[in-house]
């Protein structure tokens, strides 16, 4: 990394809310979540010197494009303030956050807001469903289904028990785990969700078959939210002395960032006889060690990954490797990723438990995981957290990109 990038502050809404019950729509989000976040980091407006939001389906679900203008609208004091969006279906906010780094290691701004926000329950689920195809290859998947997203993942799954036998007991205890931590979450979306002893189960009442190879619960929940972050330079930091409450600060130590094609099959395809199911999330994951100078899945205190499906966090914790390629079983067999295990995977519930606002997911990893490297993290506190990694995927592992975020004294 050419020059250090700190998180100074963020806010998220709460995943749960529906606002458009509330006469409010996806301007409201950027307000609550900008304002929140200027005031966790004590800032005044004026000192934003550029704004990047990440957006995946506003004109589907809205009709509203043109988001960057969208704060300033809603804030004037930012009026004037450089601005664009983003878009990289699940992962629009973590390439935003991806052009404020570059604009502070470049040294043309010091203090950049990042918001990432969505809006998907002013629909019916329905119609937010077949918005959200636009993130595959239109007319082009060849998958046979009802549900695309359901589908695809349905068929990673199948593509890990052709290659490696897959049991399915250790997705419904992925599923089971991410809703379990999410009770702690006071901003996750299903933190007053009920379950029964059917529900992580293969019964097909308490947990259908939605498509082939994924059932109900396996499903991350889109939701409406937003999550702001603001990111500073090492100056800009120092001479505000802008230190958390802890006296700590949260450093963007590395970034990893790789983009596969569209199509899911033609991702499968290309990898037969590779190591892993998806090489280049291998890629991603190793380049953003090299950038922070470690060494591998032992030098983490936990990792925040996209579960968008509980597919994709298996897959991601042989990515990680946390163990053998198709072996991802062992991590959760043995406790490894529950928030006492060896390294504790979305302990905020992740996609799954605390909700999945697309375009606001990636600065919502960010988020997490400076707020448990500065001690923040609440009941969902991993103690002794000091460096956390963020995997987010837009997609069918199409665009992914991954962050590692220390604590710095």
């Amino acid at each position: 990394m050419s020059a250090p990038v700190y998180v100074l502050g963020g806010y998220q809404t709460d995943f749960a809310t529906v606002w458009s019950r509330q006469g409010k729509d996806i301007s409201d989000m950027v307000r609550e979540a900008t304002m929140g976040a200027l005031n966790a980091s004590d800032l005044d407006p004026k000192a934003i010197e550029s704004i990047h939001v990440g957006n995946a389906f506003a004109e589907l679900q809205r009709n509203q494009a043109h988001l960057g203008a969208m704060v300033s609208q809603v804030i004037p004091e930012l009026w004037g303030v450089p601005a664009m969006r983003h878009e990289g279906a699940c992962a629009s906010s973590s390439l935003a956050i991806l052009s404020a780094m570059a604009e502070i290691e470049s040294g043309r701004y010091d203090c950049v807001l990042v918001l990432g926000v969505e809006e998907f329950k002013n629909t019916t689920g329905n119609v937010a469903s077949v918005n959200q195809n636009a993130a595959s290859w239109q007319g082009h998947e060849d998958i046979d289904c009802t549900f695309m997203w359901p589908a695809a993942f349905g068929l990673v799954a199948q593509e890990y028990e052709k290659r490696y036998g897959l049991d399915r007991k250790y997705l419904n205890r992925i599923a089971q785990i991410n809703y379990a931590n999410a009770k702690r979450n006071p901003l996750a979306q299903t933190r007053k969700w009920q379950f029964d002893d059917l529900s992580f189960t293969d019964d097909d009442q308490a947990n259908p078959v939605i498509e082939p190879g994924t059932r109900r619960q396996d499903c991350g929940q889109i939701t409406d939210g937003a999550c702001a972050v603001i990111l500073a330079s090492a100056k800009f930091a120092q001479a505000h002395s802008l230190k958390q409450a802890t006296g700590h600060l949260a450093r963007i130590s590395g970034w990893g960032h790789r983009t596969a094609p569209l199509k899911l099959l033609d991702k499968l395809e290309h990898s037969q006889g590779q190591q892993f199911v998806f090489p280049h999330v291998r890629e991603t994951i190793v380049d953003t060690w090299r950038r922070a100078g470690i060494s591998g899945v032992n030098d983490l205190s936990g990792i925040e990954t996209h579960d968008c499906f509980t597919t994709t966090e298996y897959m991601a914790i042989d990515h990680f490797g946390m163990t053998a390629p198709g072996q991802s079983w062992q991590a959760v067999e043995e406790g490894w990723i529950e928030p006492d295990g060896r390294c504790p995977v979305n302990v905020s519930g992740g996609l799954i438990g605390c909700g999945h606002p697309v375009g606001a997911t990636g600065s919502r990893m960010l988020f997490d995981a400076a707020r448990q490297v500065t001690g923040q993290a609440g009941d969902c506190q991993i103690e002794g957290a000091k460096r956390l990694q963020t995997l987010n995927i837009g997609g069918s592992c199409a665009t992914v990109v991954s962050f590692v975020v220390e604590c710095e004294a």
